[in-house]
């Protein structure tokens, strides 16, 4: 009988992969052997941001996977058809979409130039609609196909529109691809959405935030476990869930997360969208 809980062999497809979440994801899944897209846009070095496609699909390979680095803006269907189309000419399929690849300006509405609307609007919900709609009909053909979308739970509460409603527009938007797809394609590809319990320590937050909150975030790691957990489950049965990341690896039986802790100890700083 097949071991269904690791993902060797298996091909991901994950977008804004150089780095962050998007990277531990592609790390985890490469230790169990995984063929692994690094579907990003940054080729070059950038100054604040470390990573590249490159130096990403150099750590898939070292952790033991093998990687395919793909220059990509997921805003661009050309380049989407042209990513997938690599893909599996140089894999044989798809197994795996993570919609990982997000914009964010926690602006308010006078705050917000409507360029900065577009590019959320573009790369986060409808970057996951392009890339589900390219990768779903290989995804058809799969063993065990999933959609993983990082996004939160679709929280109705005003309090989470307030401070920045063109984010939180963005992000749901992510969300209803969950929403709707799981439903369109309930016992054929498992469609779900991950977030996290915590704010996750991550160049870019470190960036928004100043590295005096990194302290009271977790590790990427957390998120790449969780996710983990969810894409070796049955696609058939495993669909149309808004995980939390720890409640996802509760079930799993890890309940000492102080390994996750960027500094073990300090007070964690819950992320946005829970109540």
């Amino acid at each position: 009988m097949t071991d269904t809980r690791t993902l060797k062999g298996k091909t991901l497809f994950i977008t804004g992969a150089s780095r962050g979440i998007g990277k531990a994801i592609a790390l985890r899944a490469a230790r169990d052997g995984a063929n692994v897209v690094i579907a990003a846009k940054t080729s070059e070095p950038h100054p604040k941001l470390p990573g590249t496609i490159f130096s990403a699909a150099e750590e898939v390979e070292a952790a033991g996977g093998k990687a395919l680095p793909i220059l990509c803006d997921i805003r661009d269907d050309a380049q989407v058809a042209e990513a997938v189309a690599r893909t599996v000419e140089t894999f044989g399929g798809i197994d795996i979409l993570v919609n990982n690849a997000s914009a964010i300006s926690l602006t308010g509405t006078l705050d917000t130039p409507l360029k900065r609307w577009d590019l959320m609007m573009g790369v986060n919900g409808r970057g996951t609609f392009a890339c589900a709609q390219a990768c779903l009909p290989h995804l058809l053909k799969a063993g065990n196909p999933h959609i993983l979308t990082l996004s939160p739970p679709l929280n109705l509460n005003p309090r989470w529109f307030q401070n920045h409603t063109a984010y939180t527009i963005a992000k749901y938007a992510m969300s209803l691809c969950t929403l709707g797809m799981s439903a369109e394609f309930r016992g054929k590809v498992a469609v779900n959405s991950l977030w996290p319990r915590t704010i996750i320590g991550t160049a870019a937050i470190a960036m928004l935030k100043g590295a005096a909150e990194f302290d009271n975030c977790r590790k990427p790691e957390i998120l790449a476990d969780a996710a983990h957990a969810i894409l070796t489950r049955d696609a058939r049965t495993c669909t149309g869930h808004f995980f939390i990341d720890d409640e996802v690896l509760a079930e799993e039986g890890v309940t000492d997360l102080e390994p996750y802790a960027v500094k073990p100890g300090a007070p964690l700083a819950p992320d946005i969208f829970l109540d």
